[in-house]
């Protein structure tokens, strides 16, 4: 919690459930990552946090960035963006979104298939095209290893198709999963994805960039690598495999970026025992997994949570969200303990939740709205 938010949630009380981010933290996080990482262009991943004051700030810093849709891409250029600072970096796209994108001046373009390719060439000629290469996401707490990317050999034979077709052979991608815990991950991509690159090289294919993906964690409940240190293991890797003939690299950071940057202020709507003589009491919140917190599907991401009674005495608890669903428990197993003394009405905040929680809110089940949003 930053002493901005403090401020606020202070002098305004926002009605529950609300996101309060503040974005100066966002500028933070940014330069932050280009110290670690100086000669990377970064590309903000949209989809973390798409609110128009975070994109401005963004444009004002010279950064590009990561859209999954046209509508994202619609979103930053409205912002003040340059088309020429978007990517349109996912790999399953509408022939019309491409063609939207393409109109309008954007000319990178992901893909990890031979039909995604066909469409590419037809619908945005001449354009750079990237093709992502699937890696493994050990050590990421959200895994995305299994919808995106194509094997080594296929992306080989891809990339050769696309000079073919008129299109501009630019670079490889990879991710390596988002919350990423481990430096290592991203030294094991790079070396498998350095091979093709080298590979296609020789082959003739004039390739210039290679996107290390985003993936970059937050600090949630456990400690994660800092920043310095996924910097320093990619460019030892990237250095290992390329020596001074460096590619263009691109990163494609989203919570990095904005997860720190805000909180969740909630309010409790009940505590209760299934049974008097049971430990474990039942916490229900004003937000659940169908209000935004869908990344505690599997309790994957454990965020920490702050009461009113810091320091008392703790008790096991279960928490779960306010709809009439069965699979809107955020945490049964990932042994949470609030205060023994927290109780309806009063109100907590859950950290470091900038980042995915609007994005993956409902817009109206069981009738509740998708919660207030305050950018400071």
């Amino acid at each position: 919690m930053t002493p901005k938010i403090a401020r606020f949630l202070a002098e305004h009380q926002p009605a529950t459930p609300c996101l309060v981010l503040d974005v100066d933290r966002v500028e933070e996080n940014f330069r932050a990552l280009q110290r670690a990482l100086p000669l990377a262009r970064i590309y903000y991943a949209v989809k973390a946090n798409p609110a128009l004051r975070i994109l401005q700030r963004l444009v004002g810093l010279a950064s590009g960035f990561d859209a999954a849709s046209w509508e994202e891409i619609s979103a930053c250029l409205d912002a003040g963006a340059r088309p020429e600072a978007i990517s349109f970096g996912n790999t399953i796209k509408k022939a019309s979104a491409i063609q939207r994108a393409y109109e309008r001046g954007v000319s990178l373009f992901a893909f990890d298939s031979a039909e995604e390719l066909e469409k590419l060439a037809r619908h945005a000629p001449g354009s750079r095209v990237y093709c992502r290469i699937l890696v493994q996401n050990e050590g990421a707490d959200w895994p995305l290893s299994r919808k995106f990317g194509t094997t080594v050999g296929n992306a080989r034979t891809l990339m050769l198709r696309a000079g073919e077709l008129g299109l501009d052979p630019y670079g490889l991608s990879f991710h390596v999963g988002s919350q990423q815990t481990t430096t290592r991950a991203y030294e094991v991509a790079i070396g498998k994805v350095a091979m093709l690159f080298t590979d296609l090289t020789e082959a003739g294919v004039n390739l210039r960039m290679m996107n290390l993906g985003g993936g970059f964690p937050k600090r949630y409940r456990d400690d994660v690598p800092e920043i310095d240190q996924f910097g320093d293991a990619i460019m030892h890797a990237m250095i290992a495999h390329f020596g001074n003939a460096l590619p263009e690299m691109l990163i494609e950071p989203g919570r990095f970026i904005v997860g720190d940057a805000g909180l969740v202020s909630a309010e409790v709507m009940l505590v209760s025992r299934r049974d008097p003589n049971e430990p474990v009491r039942w916490v229900y919140l004003d937000v659940g997994r169908f209000g935004g917190f869908a990344e505690t599907e599997g309790e994957a991401i454990r965020y920490r949570i702050v009461t009113p009674y810091e320091g008392s005495p703790l008790g096991p608890v279960t928490i779960a969200g306010p709809t009439c669903d069965g699979a809107d428990i955020l945490y049964e197993k990932a042994n949470y303990r609030l205060p023994l003394a927290l109780t309806s009405g009063d109100r907590v905040h859950v950290l470091s939740t900038g980042a995915y929680v609007t994005t993956y809110a409902s817009q109206g089940f069981n009738g509740f709205a998708p919660m207030a949003e305050h950018y400071l």
